[in-house]
């Protein structure tokens, strides 16, 4: 179902109970009720690393404004509640992940009617701890060789099957439990490193040559972890592979969507930038039908 189609279903609820409902396609839409949109997830969703931050949040969620769930809810008029930290694992959906912060599906119910997402990057600390062991092993090899993949073979891999996918699929229930008459879409990680090796990236991104299509197949198990997962749970997969294709951490500045661990823009290295963000938004809006 469209986002539209999931408006006019909504129009005519309201309608039948006497209420004015909204028009989704546009924030200058007359609309009493805007559509409730809960935005969960980590800090890719958050937009850590982005300026301004949200006076709202946890500093240490470093939440941005710039997010995508921002720009998705000022492209559409949604009414958000942002609840996304930078961090996130798939226990902090449940619990507490810093002292004040509330549990993310605290912010789910009934009313709820659209939630997005990324999550299942930081557990077991299986993806930020490739980037970081494999840009370690790179600096030691100055660039050569794939000191990384020899290191951990498919020590990464297994995690993501026997730990993350179990537990983003546990995440996902749960949403799909607070948020039963929710549209659920749960994106995928757009990607870091290119499919091939750029020497020239080596002073930006200090990973070996022989270690990028490592990185590059182990993030893609890990979103085709997410992506079934969210199969299994009934939400829409919001795949970033094709759309994110070139804009890498390894792409020059105003082309790429992820900036590299040295010379780049946001404070929060290895993360979206503001395009980033922007393009995130644009393909959920496309895959939910609000092109």
């Amino acid at each position: 179902m469209s986002m539209r189609a999931l408006a006019r279903g909504l129009t005519a609820a309201a309608a039948a109970a006497g209420a004015v409902a909204l028009g989704l396609t546009a924030p200058t839409a007359q609309a009493a009720t805007p559509l409730p949109y809960v935005a969960l997830g980590d800090s890719y969703s958050a937009g850590s690393g982005l300026l301004p931050l949200d006076p709202t949040a946890s500093p240490l969620c470093a939440r941005s404004t710039a997010d995508y769930p921002h720009v998705i809810a000022a492209r559409t008029g949604a009414r958000l509640t942002d609840v996304t930290c930078g961090g996130a694992e798939t226990k902090d959906f449940t619990g507490s992940q810093y002292p004040g912060v509330a549990p993310q599906t605290d912010a789910l119910s009934d009313s709820t009617r659209l939630v997005t997402l990324t999550i299942g990057g930081n557990d077991s600390g299986t993806f930020i701890d490739a980037i970081l062991a494999c840009g370690s092993a790179g600096v030691v090899t100055a660039g050569q060789g794939s000191p990384c993949a020899s290191l951990y073979g498919d020590t990464f891999d297994n995690t993501v099957d026997n730990t993350t996918y179990p537990a983003v699929r546990a995440a996902l229930q749960q949403v799909r439990d607070k948020a039963p008459n929710a549209r659920v879409a749960v994106l995928g990680y757009p990607w870091i490193v290119p499919a091939k090796s750029d020497p020239s990236c080596f002073a930006k991104m200090p990973i070996a040559s022989g270690d990028v299509p490592y990185l590059r197949d182990l993030e893609t198990h890990l979103n085709a972890a997410v992506e079934h997962a969210a199969q299994d749970t009934g939400a829409t997969f919001v795949d970033m592979a094709s759309a994110s294709d070139g804009h890498d951490a390894c792409a020059p500045a105003g082309t790429r969507w992820i900036e590299p661990i040295l010379f780049g823009t946001n404070f929060v290295p290895v993360h979206p930038n503001a395009l980033g963000e922007q393009q995130m938004a644009a393909r959920t809006l496309a895959v939910l039908g609000e092109n």
